[in-house]
């Protein structure tokens, strides 16, 4: 934001897009839950881009400035990202006026709306400079207006384009029967939402899930897209091993590990598989978690981020599928066809041990994760 257009938001004074903050209180739960309710009013408010600009005292508008700078972009992202549901794509800017310093909440008019906190379930608009929780018939509204929750294509504030690796996006349009040329790959890429227009900036942004699947540095804007390999057995590699990039290559990388690392006796598909789940199925919005495998002498676990919502059918296996929109780019790019049977995953793993019990599978809410064990090295050897 340049020092013109801050002058006339500051003159404008607050309304349903921009509120005044002398400060922000992050280290009181009180205060993070605030400026949560805050951000995600402003966020169902129409009209665009919204601002919280920190240092102005709300009621004089006089410029107050922070003292310092202790508020952190990955802080205010962490916040939203744990309080709101879906997340709220936001970016923090500094600025000085007036030879004080400012720091400004950019929320972006996301395709996601309407938003709620995870908390109480309540949804919050901006009523002029005040914020209010949403009446049914604006809830509805918003939701006919949006048409879709879907969390993947929501843009990531500051990813670039050029971070697109091109080749796996013209393999996903050819497997399409679509072809890719300089006149209509954009349009092709904004239809799919592979890419997000914003027109505050003039600029397109890369949506998460394009990220996930099209890009091969996309830890840059996405750091928690990591698979984090323990190997406490084998003391001939890393103690662990960490591997980011698309989607699918992190699968191939995961199972040229496991390859290597696993006894030779030891099936290394159900945990192949469990991998598989976890990258399809896990929640996005945990930016604080990545999957984990840990393989023990007495147990081996894949602990995938965020519980799996259980069908309607009891004591059954069967979940409903959360990431769809990558579910689908995932099946049409895979040649190898690892998830066109995903919905069997649970059953398949059980097949490879003697009994079913030996296999257990853990949704905890507490730690909100889907947690998959197996027995362990030391034990598979045992049975055999």
């Amino acid at each position: 934001m340049d020092k013109k257009k801050l002058m006339g938001l500051i003159k404008k004074g607050e309304g349903t897009k921009v509120d005044f903050k002398q400060k922000l209180e992050l280290d009181t739960e009180s205060g993070r839950k605030e400026l949560a309710k805050d951000i995600c009013a402003i966020g169902n408010s129409k009209g665009g881009r919204g601002y919280i600009i920190i240092g102005i005292e709300d009621k004089t508008k006089k410029i107050l400035g922070i003292e310092n700078d202790k508020y952190f972009e990955e802080q205010i992202q962490q916040i939203v990202s744990s309080r709101c549901e879906p997340p709220i794509p936001v970016c923090l800017e500094h600025l000085y006026y007036q030879n004080k310093q400012l720091i400004i909440i950019n929320i972006y008019d996301g395709p996601q709306k309407p938003y709620q906190l995870r908390e109480n379930g309540s949804f919050y608009i901006r009523r002029g400079s005040t914020t209010d929780t949403m009446r049914k018939e604006e809830i509805v509204s918003s939701l006919q207006e949006s048409l879709s929750l879907n969390l993947e294509l929501c843009p990531i504030i500051n990813s670039s384009v050029e971070c697109i690796n091109m080749d796996i996006v013209n393999d996903y349009f050819n497997l399409k029967g679509l072809e890719l040329n300089e006149e209509n790959t954009v349009n092709f890429m904004e239809n799919a939402s592979i890419i997000h227009f914003d027109k505050e900036s003039n600029k397109h942004a890369v949506t998460l899930g394009g990220l996930l699947v099209f890009s091969d540095i996309n830890n840059i804007y996405i750091p928690h897209n990591m698979i984090k390999i323990i190997n406490n057995i084998n003391k001939n590699y890393d103690s662990s091993f960490i591997i980011q990039g698309n989607l699918l290559t992190m699968l191939d990388e995961c199972e040229i590990i496991l390859k290597k690392v696993l006894p030779k006796y030891y099936p290394i598909q159900p945990i192949y598989e469990g991998i598989s789940n976890a990258i399809l199925y896990r929640d996005y919005t945990l930016y604080y978690k990545e999957i984990e495998v840990v393989l023990g002498y007495n147990s081996i676990l894949v602990i995938s981020p965020g519980i799996l919502v259980n069908s309607k059918e009891v004591n059954s296996e069967k979940y409903l599928k959360r990431n769809m929109w990558i579910y689908e780019k995932l099946i049409t790019l895979d040649n190898r066809k690892r998830f066109s049977t995903s919905g069997r995953g649970f059953k398949r793993m059980r097949r490879y041990f003697k009994n079913t019990e030996d296999i257990k599978f853990i949704n905890s809410i507490k730690e909100d994760s889907f947690k998959i064990i197996y027995p362990g090295v030391k034990y598979v050897k045992q049975l055999l």
